[in-house]
């Protein structure tokens, strides 16, 4: 065996000799020719060409209108009435971000809207938790049931939601017999409308802005957890509580994260729940933020005003998406890790 071994390697070193010696024989326009000069080698720098042109359209068509809409937020109002200008304006300026976080009230909109979209989140994240690790680890009769309808919430229309919304928080009553609520108000409605409560008891019962897609989330990651951890602390004597806050959330870090910051982001750029709950707009929202503010009002009125009106609304949106690119920056692992592990990527 031994001396097999000591062939093959003596009949390797030939070789590798063999191959060293006609390579340094060869001339060097041979060994270009033979090099770059081949279908091979041609067909390769053709394929890395395509993927680059290829890759390059899409990144530009995704980017164009972020591209557009950043360089809009710069042009003074006669840049628009200029049809020779298109991205690099002419009269750069920031009297429009200055407008919008002045007159458009931007700082109280974000502290608002952050305490809206922090309650929210941290609610929905608790609830959908608790409902996600029920149907992934209990089996009781009704379970797929539930969870049917859990999916059916992501499937409902806006319009019927809205409606069902309307008739259950525009004029809330508690009846019990014929008594109710209305009737310690002197016969006025208790309405529930321009507060959080809406929002709160929407986040507590599981029934928010895309809950439904919070549950899957967390149901598809319990069922990824083995049940001999649950099982080995029940042997030691701790209740299901228990087990599920020293065992199952520290596991969870990562998913509830993720779930946090799904929640948080769509509460962030979410206008359906708060044009339902705060019609009389007496909370500043980032709803309100979008309205032309007072310096330009007669900019908009004259030649390119609906282009710049169209501007001031996105420098807008660009104030509005800046925070959740810092919150990303700090949090892309624990999102990226969070994805991974609820089941939805194949």
């Amino acid at each position: 065996m031994t001396n097999e071994t000591g062939k093959n390697t003596k009949v390797l070193k030939e070789n590798k000799r063999k191959i060293r010696v006609d390579f340094e024989r060869t001339s060097l326009w041979e060994r270009i020719k033979l090099k770059y000069f081949s279908l091979r080698f041609v067909g390769r720098v053709i394929f890395v060409i395509f993927r680059v042109v290829l890759l390059l359209g899409i990144s530009f068509i995704i980017l164009s209108p972020f591209i557009t809409k950043i360089a809009g937020s710069f042009m003074a109002p006669e840049d628009f009435a200029d049809v020779t200008v298109r991205l690099v304006p002419r009269h750069p300026t920031l009297d429009t971000y200055k407008a919008i976080i002045e007159y458009n009230h931007y700082f109280d909109a974000m502290w608002t809207t952050a305490a809206l979209s922090l309650i929210s989140a941290l609610v929905q994240t608790f609830s959908c938790c608790l409902i996600g690790y029920g149907l992934a680890k209990y089996k009781f009769r009704g379970n797929k049931l539930i969870f049917l309808a859990v999916i059916f919430t992501m499937v409902i229309p806006h319009q019927t939601i809205r409606t069902v919304l309307n008739r259950t928080f525009g004029s809330f009553r508690i009846g019990v017999f014929n008594f109710s609520l209305t009737n310690l108000l002197g016969g006025t409605p208790l309405s529930l409308y321009n507060t959080y409560w809406p929002m709160v008891i929407l986040s507590v019962t599981g029934l928010a802005f895309k809950n439904g897609l919070y549950i899957f989330m967390l149901r598809q990651f319990f069922k990824g957890i083995p049940d001999e951890l649950e099982e080995s602390a029940y042997i030691d004597g701790s209740g299901i509580f228990r087990t599920f806050v020293q065992i199952i959330l520290p596991l969870s870090i990562p998913m509830l994260v993720t779930v946090f910051l799904f929640s948080f982001s769509w509460q962030w750029t979410d206008n359906f729940y708060v044009s339902i709950f705060f019609p009389s707009r007496t909370l500043y929202t980032f709803p309100k933020i979008f309205t032309v503010p007072q310096p330009f009002t007669e900019a908009v009125g004259q030649a390119g005003g609906s282009m710049f009106e169209q501007a001031i609304k996105n420098t807008a949106s660009l104030l509005v998406i800046a925070p959740l690119l810092v919150i990303y920056l700090f949090c892309q692992r624990f999102l990226i890790q969070g994805i991974e592990r609820s089941g939805i990527t194949g």
